[in-house]
């Protein structure tokens, strides 16, 4: 490689928003040592959707973990918006996470006891000062919830939840959206609507996604693919092909519950 391909590189890296270097993630498993992550390396440029793919056991859900400091790696380091979290104090992590990172779970996390409106607001209240109600009910009524607020998860359908969590993974306009299976637990006609959202936040507001998928449909509109296999990367490719879904309007598409 020249000397000025590296400087590119170098300079990529730099400006990128996910940086992944020499990643390593084993654990001990009574007198073996298994190795998960194999020593990844790839970055992630603002405003970019990735679908990560793999088989079950590829290390799909321990990267997203790491990339969300809610892990430590073995070895290696993971740059977020330029700030190197994974061996931060705890401290330090949870403000940086809190701030950069939205995380959407296949299984929600909703806190029961909650309404719509508080899960959406607690975000706000760990991360940040000011009334955040404003942009929490915005966000709730742009997904179809605007009159299910005061609802609490048990009273709301899977589909809705997961709306419910989004709205909680956007209220602090984070740079960077992590979601591990958003569309696994949804019928087809909701996890389109999650998926317009995603996409509608992906291109309108800049923010850099990346999630694991097992959906080929949802890999589909992504704008690369990076697939896993035994804890390594086996294909790092742009999609020419990338597909949109037809009735893409973030922020005000026509939800059902």
């Amino acid at each position: 490689m020249s000397e000025d391909e590296d400087l590119s590189e170098e300079i990529v890296r730099e400006q990128a928003m996910i940086v992944v270097e020499g990643l390593r993630k084993s654990i001990r498993n009574g007198a073996r040592t298994v190795e998960i992550l194999r020593g990844l390396d790839f970055s992630v440029p603002k405003g970019e959707f990735v679908a990560i793919m793999g088989a079950s056991g590829s290390g799909k859900s321990t990267l997203l973990g790491l990339l969300a400091g809610l892990d430590t790696p073995s070895a290696g380091v993971v740059r977020l918006n330029g700030t190197a979290i994974s061996y931060l104090p705890e401290d330090r992590l949870a403000q940086v996470r809190g701030q950069t990172v939205g995380f959407v779970f296949q299984s929600y996390q909703l806190v029961p006891t909650l309404t719509a409106l508080e899960n959406v607001l607690l975000a706000h209240e760990l991360n940040a000062e000011g009334d955040g109600k404003p942009r929490a009910r915005q966000l709730l009524a742009s997904v179809g919830l605007g009159d299910r607020m005061d609802h609490y998860p048990v009273q709301l359908s899977g589909g809705e939840q997961q709306r419910v969590a989004l709205a909680r993974a956007f209220v602090m306009r984070p740079p960077i959206v992590l979601a591990d299976e958003p569309t696994g637990n949804l019928d087809t006609v909701n996890g389109a609507h999650v998926l317009e959202l995603l996409l509608g936040l992906n291109r309108t507001e800049g923010t850099t996604l990346l999630l694991v998928t097992h959906d080929a449909t949802l890999a589909s509109c992504a704008d690369r693919r990076i697939v896993l296999r035994d804890g390594l990367i086996i294909s790092d490719e742009m999609n020419s092909e990338r597909t949109r879904p037809d009735r893409l309007t973030p922020f005000g598409f026509s939800v059902g519950r």
